[in-house]
């Protein structure tokens, strides 16, 4: 910490590191199509996959609510290796965690298979940090905080920056005492 930096403030916590997955759909065949994350500093980072050549399940279902298209894929999708660099070099070191914890966790599993390496990181299951009034009350705050925060939804970094700030507005003094 610099002379410039304020001490942390105790009543606002350091919110945890974000990881969201928007995928082709569901259940077996399933890939990754985008990959996004917000760090504890608000620092973000998204990017668009290039679907391996085996990859080949699409469901228009999935594609309907992420409007991630395969033409975009193609087009503005970095290769498998690309991504899991960037991953590594950005997350290195960090938990960092996810709503959707066993999809997210088998997507960057088939993520770093294709790219033959290893997460520098680890993802947890976001459920770890509340407490159950917290987990009780977690749709309700998401809900709300999605209906002020303007965030694009259903694409990932805009996901992850609403599972922050949802977070966030949880561990809040002031919506503790609501």
């Amino acid at each position: 910490m610099s002379a410039n930096t304020p001490p942390p403030d105790p009543a606002r916590p350091l919110p945890p590191a974000i990881l969201d997955i928007e995928a082709s759909g569901f259940g077996l065949g399933s890939y990754p199509v985008e990959i996004g994350f917000v760090l504890a500093d608000g620092e973000s980072g998204c990017c668009l996959i290039r679907p391996e050549p085996d990859w080949q399940h699409w469901d228009p279902n999935a594609a309907a609510v992420h409007g991630i298209t395969r033409e975009q894929l193609a087009r503005h999708g970095r290769s498998v290796l690309d991504v899991c660099e960037m991953l590594n070099t950005r997350l290195r070191g960090l938990t960092v965690y996810s709503d959707a914890w066993a999809h997210d966790y088998t997507w960057l599993n088939r993520l770093y298979e294709a790219a033959e390496r290893t997460p520098a990181f680890r993802l947890d299951n976001l459920r770890a940090l509340l407490d159950d009034a917290e987990a009780a009350r977690w749709h309700e705050v998401k809900r709300r905080v999605a209906a002020t925060a303007g965030l694009q939804r259903h694409r990932a970094s805009g996901d992850a920056r609403l599972l922050q700030q949802t977070w966030l507005r949880l561990r809040s003094p002031l919506q503790a005492a609501a």
